[in-house]
């Protein structure tokens, strides 16, 4: 059974989003793009949808929480050596995100994480 994952997220300025995204190297579906959202390419069956906050607010009857206030979701995405991980974060931090937490070493498992433009946590860990 083949599955693929799409991620909807809301975002307060789209264009302000795909360009911190783009800072880490993600690309998009322009098939998928419009003004209120955009298809960010992950994996090969990885997609995270980018959409407005009034976009979104159509998906669902509850209030859409204020990631920079609360903890919606952890979005973690594996990485192939410990130094892409410390990229990716360092990208994003000077794209204008946020490390929340130092890098944490388990030995079986190296990550560390980011908050982006609208407070959405993203962790990138290394199993080696």
């Amino acid at each position: 059974m083949s599955t693929k994952i799409f991620v909807n997220l809301p975002v307060k300025n789209l264009q302000r989003s795909v360009n911190f995204f783009r800072e880490l190297g993600f690309r998009f579906d322009p098939q998928f793009t419009d003004e209120k959202a955009t298809c960010m390419l992950v994996g090969e069956n990885i997609f995270v949808m980018l959409l407005t906050e009034p976009f979104f607010s159509t998906f669902t009857r509850k209030p859409v929480a204020d990631a920079h206030t609360s903890t919606e979701v952890i979005i973690s995405l594996s990485a192939d050596d410990r130094a892409m991980v410390d990229d990716m974060v360092r990208k994003a931090v000077k794209a204008g995100g946020y490390a929340p937490a130092d890098s944490q070493d388990h030995g079986y498992m190296y990550q560390h994480g980011f908050q982006d433009l609208d407070g959405h946590l993203w962790e990138v860990l290394y199993m080696g």
